[in-house]
């Protein structure tokens, strides 16, 4: 069960045999200014599509230029305004925290900020060096904590604000092929219930969205095999695939006022795995 920002979107549910998406609207995202980090590719370009097509101005960043420029420009192509977006590596705290600004200095105070960037390379214990975990928590932990505390002082100008914490179901499943990324996704619901008092008070909510396996073009051409089918099919209780479009409409739910009193919790997206 892993997740990645750095991954192409994968075809629709329609040609899994899940049948046509009919998805719910949501009506109080129109207008109102969403950022997501690792929003170029994979699950992070699900959101940014479902945001701009719910009437949201959107801003992301993603390290991988040449997939932002393609989704900045399929969504123009369609019709919406193009995402502001930045190439950045979220390594880099003080880029991330600029490209932030310099978004909502182009699009207002961020109602709604979702942190999606993450990459789960695979790796063992015996391999990890300090060096290597230090840059495993740069990209799976840190920059969500520094995301926040960026957006949080236009929330409270706003009086209000959305933020969708991504988490993994991988190490609650106890998956072994990655410990540094399962540490630093186990790390997640305690970022969320850790803020949500505070940010409470000034009506921001804070929750944590947790995927399955999500079928990105990344996850089906590194590790989709024959043994990995029949895990699906053995562990999950519905038998479709999952999609990044499945965690989007998750995540629109809780940045939209349909979510308005949900705070500190983690919403599971993954078939009845876990």
């Amino acid at each position: 069960m892993t997740l990645t920002a750095n991954s192409s979107a994968a075809p629709s549910a329609f040609a899994h045999g899940a049948g046509p998406m009919n998805p719910a609207r949501f009506p109080s995202l129109q207008g109102r200014a969403v950022f997501v980090t690792g929003g170029g590719s994979g699950i992070g370009a699900a959101m940014v599509e479902a945001f701009a097509a719910a009437g949201a101005r959107v801003g992301f960043v993603d390290v991988a230029a040449e997939a932002s420029a393609e989704l900045a420009g399929r969504i123009e192509a369609g019709g919406r305004p193009a995402p502001w977006w930045r190439a950045c590596d979220v390594r880099d705290v003080a880029a991330l925290q600029k490209a932030i600004a310099d978004a909502s200095g182009a699009l207002g105070d961020f109602h709604a900020l979702v942190n999606n960037v993450a990459s789960d390379d695979r790796h063992t214990l015996e391999s990890v060096t300090t060096e290597y975990w230090d840059n495993r928590m740069a990209i799976n932990e840190r920059p969500a904590f520094f995301a926040i505390q960026a957006v949080v002082p236009g929330m409270k100008r706003l009086g209000q604000g959305a933020i969708v914490n991504l988490g993994s179901t991988g190490w609650q499943s106890k998956a072994s092929e990655y410990p540094c990324y399962a540490i630093a996704k186990s790390s997640v619901n305690g970022l969320t219930r850790g803020l949500a008092k505070s940010l409470g008070a000034h009506r921001i909510r804070i929750n944590t969205v947790s995927p399955g396996w999500v079928m990105t073009e990344r996850q089906v051409s590194k590790w989709l095999t024959p043994a990995g089918e029949d895990d699906i099919a053995r562990n999950q209780c519905l038998p479709d695939k999952l999609l990044p479009e499945d965690i989007a409409r998750m995540v629109l739910f809780l940045a939209s006022d349909d979510g308005r009193m949900c705070t500190a919790q983690e919403f599971t997206v993954d078939a009845g795995w876990v």
